[in-house]
């Protein structure tokens, strides 16, 4: 045999030793991430806080909203024309102020607290609501309230009235709410509605002479829709 190597083709072994080096040197370079890497999983944003549950689902915390109809609208025009008349008057702020005569009224209502109501009503609103506290005690039944959540609070009309003294405005709001409301007789037992959380959809005017310091928005009727 003639040499070491005889007729081995020597050159196979040098172009294998570089393909070698320069697949280390690539590695060195590239780190283990040469090839396809998964991406990263998206991780899911978590759930946003929730209030209480009610009927089976989570009502979330904020959930009401407030409906101010399009200055476009002719309902949207009037409450510019309210704005106008009566300064200070922001439709939002407005419906703000709703929400806290809702708690207001509906709570004195079933208490009997007949002071905040004739503050917070109109002198007809306030009979009316007077006169079926007084049937209910006379019953010896009870009004048992309880607002879980208001869903929305929405302006539905507006009226502008001009009279000797001024201009008045009438604003009818419908309001969603979910409440536990019943009736109970002297021995407890329930005479009309019932101890499950029921939505209610309201109707609720309230009215105002514009302009007028110390005038305040009342309630003047208030009925299912």
């Amino acid at each position: 045999m003639e040499g070491s190597f005889g007729h081995f083709p020597v050159d196979i072994v040098v172009f294998a030793l570089i393909a070698v080096f320069l697949a280390l040197r690539l590695r060195s370079v590239l780190g283990k991430k040469v090839g396809f890497t998964a991406a990263p999983i998206p991780q899911a944003a978590p759930p946003g806080p929730t209030g209480p549950v009610i009927e089976g689902r989570a009502v979330p915390v904020a959930a009401m909203r407030f409906d101010v109809p399009d200055p476009a609208t002719r309902v949207g025009t009037v409450l510019a024309e309210v704005a106008r008349k009566e300064p200070g008057f922001v439709p939002q702020q407005f419906l703000s102020g709703v929400e806290g005569a809702f708690r207001q009224i509906v709570t004195a209502y079933a208490a009997g607290n007949r002071a905040v109501l004739k503050e917070r009503l109109t002198a007809d609103a306030f009979a009316a609501f007077d006169a079926a506290i007084t049937a209910r005690e006379s019953a010896q039944e009870t009004q048992k309230s309880e607002i879980r959540a208001i869903d929305s609070i929405a302006i539905e009309d507006v009226v502008l009235k001009d009279s000797p003294v001024g201009t008045g405005a009438t604003i009818d709001v419908r309001i969603v709410s979910d409440q536990i409301s019943l009736v109970v007789d002297a021995e407890g037992k329930p005479v009309t509605g019932t101890d499950a959380v029921t939505e209610f959809s309201d109707l609720w005017t309230f009215e105002k002479l514009l302009g007028v310091s110390g005038a305040t928005w009342r309630l003047a009727a208030a009925r299912s829709a």
